[in-house]
């Protein structure tokens, strides 16, 4: 059994930067994804500049990338990682203006 796509979603803002949301639901766990999700969340400027990421790569587990720092993320649900990210992109787009 191959992962199962169960969540997408693309934003782009009126000033061109992209949010996109993207959930894998995993045929198993594993010791990187004990949730058995796999999951890609961006959010970057239109010229491509990587602004905020919640990503669980192999080898990495659950982290996020904010600007330029990366630190380790603590998965409880879906839900909170999603109000995390979304929270996240907020305090970015308030901190450029």
């Amino acid at each position: 059994m191959n992962a199962r796509l169960i969540y997408r979603e693309k934003y782009i803002y009126a000033d061109g930067s992209v949010r996109e949301m993207v959930l894998w639901q995993l045929p198993g766990k594993s010791v990187d994804r004990l949730h058995g999700l796999k999951y890609r969340l961006y959010y970057g400027l239109a010229d491509g500049t990587c602004l905020v990421r919640y990503d669980n790569e192999r080898g990495k587990g659950d982290h996020r990338h904010l600007r330029n720092k990366e630190a380790p993320y603590r998965f409880r649900n879906v839900e909170s990682l999603m109000t995390d990210f979304l929270s996240d992109i907020e305090y970015v787009r308030s901190a450029e203006k």
